[in-house]
Formats: C-alpha cells, structure tokens, sequence
C-alpha cells in the first residue's frame, strides 16, 4: 500500500474526518492530500486539498454525514484550529460506483 506524505495537522484532519464519517476506515479511500504553507500577519497554518472516494453500499449516506453541515462543524484536531473547511465542486458518482468528492480547509496553529 502507498502512503500518503502528510504533515501533523493534515493527518489530524484525515483522521477527524474519518470520525466524522462513522464508517470503517475501508469504506473512505484518500486519493490525494496536497497542504501548503499558509500565514497571515498574525497566524500560521496550512491550506489543504483532499480528494477522498467513498465506495461500498450506502456510500451516499456517508457523503451526507461526512459533507452536511461541515462548513459549521467542530473539527477536534489537537494544537490546531480548523479555520474553514468545505466540499469544492459536486461529488462525483464513478463507473464502479463510488463517490469521489473534493474538500479544501485550512487549519491554524493555536
């Protein structure tokens, strides 16, 4: 299996989404995660994209626990302030079935 490079504050958000989700860590694939450096005069953090795909029956009941209400959600993400996070383009239904959908976010050091 290969392996994704991800900083701290990026596999912390990977991972809080996958809580968010409520399924079994097979059911979200990650097919990219790209975080680059982000500052402001006063704050420093990392801007992230991350294209996930999730497959298996009901993968439209985990799009919507995963995807309603994020914008608002409370993402627990240790040393770290999830400032803004939201679904970029529609999901996408695939040939097999899956669903791929796209997220941007950014975190903050706290």
């Amino acid at each position: 299996m290969m392996r994704i490079a991800m900083s701290a504050a990026a596999a912390s958000l990977f991972r809080a989404l996958l809580a968010r989700a409520g399924v079994s860590r097979d059911r979200i694939l990650l097919t990219e995660f790209r975080s680059v450096e982000w500052q402001s005069l006063t704050f420093v953090g990392e801007r992230h994209l991350i294209a996930l795909r999730l497959v298996g029956p009901n993968s439209n009941e985990i799009l919507n626990r995963l995807t309603i209400g994020l914008e608002d959600a409370e993402l627990a993400i240790p040393g770290q302030i999830v400032a803004d996070i939201a679904v970029v383009g529609p999901p996408r239904r695939e040939e097999d079935g899956a669903i791929a959908v796209d997220l941007e976010a950014l975190t903050i050091a706290e």
